[in-house]
């Protein structure tokens, strides 16, 4: 099987300033950027809350765990959490636009090979 033949730079500019994909990357960035900036607040706070607040994050929660564990494992958690949700938004909302864009650019001939 040959792969697919390679678009000319053009295709890409067009495929670029089309209305389709700039609705794409918007909502990537609508997603993307919030839940990033949100993770990243929640990381500092724990790492402030570690420098800061020792006695806070040495509070026993359950036996011998303390806050500062039960964050740390919370860190974890959330990340995976953030990656399902992505994937998520990703599959429902991304991709079936990104495959729009795709097969219009696919049906599309480029420049050069129209001119032949």
């Amino acid at each position: 099987m040959t792969p697919p033949p390679e678009p000319a730079p053009e295709q890409f500019a067009r495929i670029e300033e089309s209305p389709e994909f700039r609705r794409l990357r918007s909502s990537f960035r609508n997603f993307a950027f919030p839940v990033t900036a949100g993770f990243v607040l929640w990381y500092l706070l724990y790492v402030l809350l570690s420098c800061y607040a020792p006695d806070l994050m040495s509070t026993k929660v359950v036996g011998n765990i303390n806050l500062a564990l039960v964050l740390g494992l919370l860190q974890f958690a959330s990340t995976f959490a953030i990656a399902a949700w992505y994937a998520r938004h990703a599959d429902r909302r991304l991709d079936p636009r990104a495959a729009v864009i795709r097969g219009r650019a696919a049906a599309v001939p480029a420049v050069e090979e129209s001119a032949e």
